[in-house]
């Protein structure tokens, strides 16, 4: 099995901005790749929470092109004896930290390709004596760059294993009654961003989304609201948001990450 390359790298972190983490990363992949098509998907991720960087780069591969390499490095146990893993699914590469990143990704792919990475295949990429603290650096950018430049592939750079780290946020628990999960990602706007999807409530009539002792209705969009209300809806990526129309709902209710969320029909209340 191969996956023609396009030469574009996608990189996810959470080093955000200050510093020269990122701008090192790229060049070393263009030192081996100096065509390489690079963009940063985010660096925002909150810092040493994998789960958010899983639930971004799950909803947000497909709109790359087949390909196209996924570099996440969000990376707690950098330097310990956790492995890295080379993932192909949906005609896409992955390239991660096995600490449950990867799970929402491989996840909706059952045929997905799973492979640790060996020290004797990345000694043959040149991959040597890597820092105990930079991997992005050392094994993520050059790795990247030979998987995007075609000249490999998942299969030559390890052994093949059938399952990742669990990820650290289970899916929402779906009941008769109700659907359960949380916020998973607070975006610039301050819109606490769920990890429910919309197919999950589409059962019921006149959904209320219940969450911080709060119960809102769910909108089409920001505009349905007055300035100051609070609203949920569907937002673009087809999950459950929480926002405050032209203000942040996060600081308004207080919540933030891994704040439970519960979505019922607005008449079948407890």
């Amino acid at each position: 099995m191969t996956t023609p390359a396009s030469g574009v790298i996608t990189i996810t972190t959470d080093f955000g901005h200050q510093g020269p983490f990122v701008g090192v990363m790229k060049g070393c992949m263009l030192a081996r790749f100096p065509a390489a098509r690079i963009i940063d998907l985010t660096h925002e991720i909150v810092v040493h929470w994998p789960a958010e960087a899983g639930f971004w780069l799950a909803r947000a591969f497909g709109y790359f092109p087949a390909g196209t390499v996924h570099v996440a490095v969000v990376d707690p146990g950098v330097g310990t004896s956790r492995s890295i893993v080379a993932v192909r699914a949906g005609d896409h590469l992955f390239l991660a930290p096995d600490n449950g990143l990867l799970a929402p990704v491989v996840s909706r792919a059952p045929d997905a390709l799973i492979v640790r990475l060996g020290a004797g295949e990345l000694a043959r990429l040149g991959v040597h004596h890597p820092s105990a603290t930079f991997h992005g650096r050392d094994i993520f950018a050059p790795v990247a760059a030979e998987l995007a430049a075609g000249r490999c592939q998942p299969q030559d750079l390890g052994e093949r294993v059938s399952a990742l780290v669990p990820a650290w946020v289970e899916d929402p628990a779906v009941e008769p009654r109700s659907v359960t999960g949380v916020v998973i990602s607070i975006d610039h706007f301050g819109n606490l961003i769920t990890n429910i999807d919309a197919a999950l409530i589409e059962r019921f009539r006149l959904p209320l989304v219940h969450a911080g002792n709060h119960s809102f209705p769910l909108l089409r969009t920001y505009g349905d609201s007055r300035p100051g209300e609070y609203l949920a809806l569907v937002n673009s990526f087809g999950v459950v948001e929480i926002a405050r129309a032209e203000n942040s709902a996060a600081e308004g209710l207080g919540l933030s990450r891994g704040a439970p969320v519960v979505v019922r029909d607005r008449t079948d209340q407890p």
